[in-house]
């Protein structure tokens, strides 16, 4: 009886301590936003939703300096950036879930900030073609792992699964640029991020 008790009383703790790791901020967790149900935001999610049912439109990343919490991302508004973590959750608009990096794959974080620091003050890249003068959200994301391979580029789609046709946000959007829906061409979005078996899923986040 009394050795049942030290091994539930032992189970508890692990719980415990599990569920308070969990709700820590720690440095390099992901921020993904879920869409609304307008303009690009929801385009974006209507042709990039994965089997997993997840329904994002943006993504960021938080930095721990100083006892100070920043998130990185790139802002349609602002492009690449550093806002205090409050700033960003002030800003949106639906809601917020978070990722993380599991264990054995925490050794690129470091080496993440260098390459994020060479992105910041870029402006927002609107045509999502890949090139090294602007960057999209995920795009952001993933080169700050590139080197180690974190993450997967596939080719972009720009068609409704539901009609079969290009969509009618993107068909506006990229005649408004004067350039050809880029469909095929390499990129990543947040959803196919979010769907990475690298990264372990922590529920709802607020701040």
């Amino acid at each position: 009886m009394k050795r049942r008790n030290i091994i539930l009383f032992c189970c508890l703790l692990a719980l415990a301590y599990s569920c308070s790791n969990k709700n820590e901020i720690r440095d390099g967790d992901l921020l993904f936003v879920v869409a609304e149900d307008h303009g690009l935001s929801s385009a974006i999610s209507r042709v990039t939703q994965t089997e997993m049912k997840t329904n994002y439109e943006h993504v960021a990343i938080i930095h721990i300096s100083s006892d100070t919490i920043w998130v990185l991302d790139a802002s349609p508004k602002d492009g690449t950036r550093k806002i205090l973590l409050q700033d960003f959750m002030d800003e949106r608009g639906s809601a917020v879930y978070r990722y993380r990096l599991k264990d054995e794959y925490r050794g690129s974080i470091e080496k993440g900030w260098i390459l994020a620091e060479e992105m910041l003050g870029k402006p927002y890249n609107f045509s999502y073609i890949w090139n090294d003068t602007s960057h999209y959200c995920s795009e952001f994301i993933y080169r700050m792992f590139e080197n180690d391979s974190i993450f997967e580029l596939n080719p972009m789609t720009f068609i409704d699964p539901e009609t079969g046709e290009f969509d009618d946000t993107w068909v506006a959007h990229y005649d408004s640029l004067g350039m050809v829906i880029p469909e095929g061409e390499p990129g990543c979005n947040p959803n196919g991020l979010a769907a990475s078996d690298k990264l372990e899923f922590l529920g709802p986040f607020h701040f």
